[in-house]
């Protein structure tokens, strides 16, 4: 099993990123992490990383792997399509701040929704039907996914998964252009760090084991969005993505608590997984 587990891992990684990846980096960074979460007890996993550093194909190379080799069925859900509607972010922008019209911090998911999908997970209640958010139309697609058979485990993606709320000392730090000129009273950013401290620490506190995916730094991070926003582009022949600018726009929305991150989450995290400036691993604790 083990030597077809690693050439179907090979399959998938050339598949996923155009990238062709040694039988010995497989052994060595890619089947440890399916082990851990196949000989582990827990049934819930949150898998965590910066926007653009590979947490969506980790988690179909875990899927499948475990899905078709250990014969676990494996429900994968990703924050980002729980995203609230655009029509329910301009309320929000009207209602509470401007800057909560943009996808992406703490109080712009429908945690409600998710909870949902969860409890079904842990009643055994299905069909289960998941929300799919277009990035590209920023807004939640009318189309949704039905899962209809009972799985063993489940893993939740996102950006901000796990994450601890903010010291107040660094919240109240401006540390770019967004936060000195658009959050100049501090509203938007101290709200959504209450969010993080109480509903999204509740929700992140129902899955047994963190996974942790660490940027060498943030400046890598724009980068990677940007490549990602090229693919996601080109495989919707669509000419509505983000260019260079808009893109650095954009991440500082997410920066500080990614750089929070960065610097707490490998002290919090069951497993972290350390990658360079290619986006190849290259050490896991």
């Amino acid at each position: 099993m083990q030597k077809n587990l690693i050439l179907s891992i090979q399959d998938q990684l050339k598949e996923l990123t155009d990238k062709k990846f040694s039988k010995a980096y497989i052994v060595k960074f890619i089947t440890p992490i399916i082990e851990y979460i196949v000989f582990s007890k827990q049934k819930k996993f949150l898998i965590a990383g910066s926007q653009g550093i590979g947490k969506s194909t980790l988690v179909k190379i875990l899927q499948t792997s475990i899905n078709f080799y250990y014969k676990k069925n494996v429900l994968c859900l990703s924050l980002d399509d729980y995203y609230l509607t655009k029509k329910e972010r301009i309320v929000l922008s009207k209602k509470i701040h401007p800057l909560f019209l943009t996808r992406g911090v703490p109080g712009t998911h429908d945690l409600k929704k998710l909870e949902k999908n969860i409890n079904s997970f842990e009643k055994g209640k299905y069909p289960i039907k998941l929300p799919i958010f277009n990035k590209l139309k920023d807004d939640r697609s009318k189309k949704i996914k039905t899962m209809r058979s009972k799985n063993d485990i489940l893993l939740l993606e996102g950006w901000c998964c796990g994450c601890p709320s903010i010291s107040q000392n660094y919240l109240f730090k401006s540390i770019n252009n967004l936060e000195k000129y658009k959050d100049k009273n501090k509203k938007w950013r101290r709200l959504y760090n209450k969010k993080l401290k109480f509903e999204y620490a509740n929700l992140f506190n129902r899955f047994s084991a963190i996974i942790y995916i660490k940027p060498p730094s943030f400046s890598k991070v724009v980068n990677w969005r940007l490549k990602q926003e090229k693919m996601m582009g080109r495989k919707n022949f669509n000419t509505n993505s983000m260019n260079k600018k808009q893109i650095e726009d954009f991440v500082q929305y997410y920066e500080k608590i990614t750089k929070w991150m960065i610097k707490k989450m490998p002290l919090i995290s069951d497993l972290t997984i350390f990658v360079d400036k290619n986006q190849k691993i290259k050490k896991i604790n």
